[in-house]
């Protein structure tokens, strides 16, 4: 049943990345009718990761090797990152954004597809003795981890205070990474998940970062798009997700 549902991961990062070839998913700045009923982004943002976090931690305590140190090492990780999405990162929202509830529930069904195949491999599938914390495939992997969730919160930090208190028009972000591309934060999450499959050495690990890959790299081409049409001015120099690669 695991190896299905592994299976089923990569299948779903392949259909995700074709269709959005054709669709840009209808949320933040690519809001649109059509797409049912809608809830506010922020309660949507917590009801759709905080599966990531609570059923990754049901899932992880389930399995034989729960309390090793390197598992354990590795649920930290994961937390850290969700727990802030889930519970930090939507109260930083600006509130009055709204989402539809479509988008929310297919998210709901993959954080739960993905909390099982990662937590299930970190805490009975895969093997790790404690000398693995200092190889350097785990090593390089945190180091990636670490530095793509800095770029990715500090690129959230950059677009949230990019408007004063009352203003709704959306601006052109500048300073840190933005410099160079239009989308820092999603370069920086897709830095992360591979950080993390290279520190966990799993196929758990690589079909997590293929779906962010098959996720976020669309998106960051239609944002890019988007702040070309929007602004005339828009820098000719920034390109969409990785510097100097169109």
């Amino acid at each position: 049943m695991y190896t299905v549902f592994l299976a089923a991961e990569f299948v779903l990062a392949g259909l995700t990345a074709a269709g959005l070839r054709f669709i840009v998913a209808p949320y933040g700045r690519h809001t649109r009718s059509g797409w049912g009923p809608t809830i506010s982004a922020r309660a949507g943002w917590v009801i759709m990761e905080s599966p990531a976090s609570l059923l990754f931690l049901a899932f992880y305590l389930t399995g034989d090797h729960r309390a090793e140190l390197v598992p354990l090492v590795f649920l930290g990780l994961w937390q850290l990152h969700y727990a802030q999405r889930a519970f930090v990162y939507p109260f930083l929202m600006r509130a009055g954004n709204r989402m539809p509830i479509a988008i929310t529930a297919m998210a709901i069904a993959f954080n739960t597809l993905n909390a099982y195949v990662n937590a299930v491999w970190i805490s009975q599938i895969g093997r790790y003795a404690p000398d693995w914390l200092t190889d350097p495939r785990f090593l390089t992997g945190v180091t990636l981890f670490f530095s793509g969730m800095l770029l990715n919160h500090h690129s959230d930090h950059v677009l949230r205070n990019l408007r004063s208190p009352g203003e709704t028009a959306y601006k052109i972000p500048r300073g840190g990474a933005y410099r160079w591309v239009s989308s820092p934060n999603y370069l920086g999450e897709i830095v992360e998940w591979l950080g993390w499959a290279l520190a966990t050495w799993s196929l758990a690990g690589l079909a997590f970062a293929a779906y962010t890959m098959a996720n976020l790299v669309p998106r960051a081409l239609a944002n890019h798009q988007w702040y070309r049409e929007r602004f005339p001015d828009y820098p000719a120099e920034r390109h969409a997700l990785i510097p100097y690669v169109r």
